[in-house]
């Protein structure tokens, strides 16, 4: 089992591509691999595994296969940290065997596992190194394919290797800077179950003093259904006093003005193309 440490960007398919322009130019850059990816889910019929918080899939590269399984985790500072186990595959079907020393033993029947959606794409890796950390960037293009309908899929993931952990926050934000991005709390898994019609989802922002990190969960949620974000007054007043003393006042008010007009995420990433730099900053406080 391993800790896994990473932030993912969603962008357009042109964002996308000046993103991996800008990765590649920087100093600490070194192209890394290109390969295809096939990704198959599974759950119950009833979604049990999706209940639990964790994500089972089978992945094929070339003619290598690998199980994975993923717990959800923590969100801190801007980043997923969630609990991670991999085995190599012979071939492409499930082997339940591999699950029997995992949590997943005692949250739901393993026999009633079958496929739930796929996710299909390529990765082109690049890694940062530095003094203080090592990097891998992950550049995905491809598509969610889930109960007879697909939709785009463009993502740029760090994820930490070694050292610094800071330093995934600050290669984020540099880029943010560079191209319009959303800091994404939307795993590909959800965006599958939600695509099939497993579950549904509800764009709220929490009330009390966690509201910075719900309005960050509520942009996710808003960018994966498209409905229209809606905040209390209380929270446009603690936002505007955390963006301030994170340095992104007018980005703030820019965002603010557009929600109390009524939009969703998807509209307001194109009206404001520093925001994936407020959410990354909101998330750093």
């Amino acid at each position: 089992m391993e800790v896994e440490l990473e932030i993912k960007l969603t962008l357009s398919e042109r964002a996308q591509a000046k993103a991996l322009q800008w990765l590649l130019a920087q100093p600490e850059a070194s192209r890394g691999g290109q390969k295809d990816l096939m990704n198959r889910y599974y759950d119950t019929p009833d979604a049990a595994l999706n209940r639990a918080r964790a994500a089972l899939r089978v992945r094929q590269s070339g003619d290598r296969y690998i199980q994975t399984l993923k717990t959800q985790g923590e969100f801190v500072d801007g980043a997923h940290r969630r609990q991670e186990w991999e085995w190599p595959l012979p071939g492409p079907e499930l082997d339940l065997s591999l699950l029997e020393d995992t949590p997943l033993k005692q949250k739901l029947d393993l026999q009633k596992l079958q496929v739930a959606f796929e996710t299909n794409f390529s990765r082109q890796v690049v890694m940062l190194e530095t003094a203080d950390a090592l990097v891998e960037v992950a550049v995905d293009f491809g598509e969610v394919v889930g109960g007879g309908r697909s939709r785009p899929l463009c993502e740029v993931e760090f994820e930490l290797k070694s050292g610094n952990s800071s330093l995934l926050l600050s290669w984020a934000k540099a880029l943010a800077v560079e191209v319009p991005v959303l800091l994404n709390l939307i795993s590909k898994a959800e965006q599958g179950y939600y695509l099939a019609g497993i579950t549904g989802r509800e764009t709220r922002v929490a009330e009390d003093g966690e509201c910075a990190r719900g309005f960050l969960r509520a942009l996710s949620d808003s960018w994966l259904t498209g409905a229209v974000l809606a905040l209390p007054e209380d929270c446009f007043r603690q936002l505007t006093q955390k963006s301030t003393e994170s340095g992104c006042h007018a980005t703030w008010r820019e965002v603010e003005g557009f929600l109390k007009s009524g939009c969703n995420t998807r509209d307001l990433l194109d009206h404001v193309p520093r925001l994936g730099f407020l959410q990354l900053a909101l998330a750093e406080g």
